[in-house]
């Protein structure tokens, strides 16, 4: 992919979510899917505990558009430093600051004005101080080598069009010993092109989900290791029947050729306490 080309995804991305955020204001939510049909949207919807919701601003809520609950299965622990890559209107930073406590530090990275205007009012609302919102880019991580516990990030590192450089920026940053714990889309088996890039727009506006065995790769790669990949929600066709028809698709024809191989899934891998 040439700079210019990662470049106008980076520009589309950031539209889209600034929109999202500002529908979000107005009592809407994702870039995705209408509201009504937002309720039904098997991706985005029921990610987080009747509790949970209810201890954050209705603000943070509409404007998640993550495909799991990071912070729940991250077992995050009192004391701990905890980054958020594409924290959006805050969600997983304000949960994430109840479970480590007074004594930890959440910081949410996010590159859209619009989500980090939005994640500083619901942290307001909230009344939770151990957070710190920062403007910047995924793949360039305004923290130090070796400064976080743990690394979140809710269906964000799909949308970056150098995953190499993002994997390489959350390696750096944490701590040895540390680890990372997101929630991601993730391809099982061999896609037709048309299909792949007609599914991955109704899973994420934007997306560029990588094949299960290339993210392993590419985790290792970075330096991470004890890589485990767990499916948490399996699409199906029939959840994305009326959005391909509406694409022109021939949904019966590629119903037998997505069925089944996008998935939601939380990717989990560690940092060596003896890496430097």
């Amino acid at each position: 992919m040439s700079e210019r080309t990662k470049a106008e995804l980076k520009q589309i991305v950031r539209a889209e979510y600034a929109q999202a955020a500002l529908q979000a204001k107005k009592g809407g939510s994702s870039c995705c899917a209408t509201p009504p049909a937002r309720k039904f949207d098997p991706i985005t919807s029921n990610l987080y505990e009747t509790t949970e919701a209810s201890s954050i601003p209705a603000m943070a809520l509409a404007a998640s558009l993550g495909c799991g609950n990071p912070t729940a299965l991250a077992q995050l622990m009192p004391g701990e430093t905890v980054l958020d890559l594409g924290s959006g209107g805050g969600i997983d930073v304000l949960l994430s600051a109840q479970r480590v406590g007074p004594t930890g530090k959440v910081y949410g990275l996010d590159m859209t004005d619009e989500m980090l205007a939005l994640a500083r009012e619901n942290q307001r609302k909230a009344g939770i101080e151990n957070v710190e919102f920062l403007k910047g880019e995924i793949e360039l991580i305004p923290l130090p080598d070796n400064s976080v516990d743990v690394i979140i990030s809710n269906c964000v590192i799909n949308l970056s069009s150098d995953k190499d450089r993002v994997l390489a920026e959350a390696f750096r940053v944490l701590k040895p010993g540390g680890r990372l714990a997101v929630s991601d889309i993730v391809v099982r088996g061999p896609v037709p092109t048309e299909v792949r890039l007609s599914v991955e727009l109704w899973i994420g506006c934007v997306a560029g989900a990588l094949e299960e065995s290339a993210y392993r790769d590419k985790l290792a790669a970075a330096g991470f290791e004890n890589i485990t990949i767990e499916p948490t929600r399996v699409y199906r066709a029939n959840d994305a029947r009326d959005f391909l028809a509406g694409a022109g698709l021939d949904v019966e024809t590629v119903a037998a050729q997505m069925d089944g191989k996008f998935m939601s899934a939380f990717v989990r891998a560690g940092k060596s306490r003896h890496a430097r």
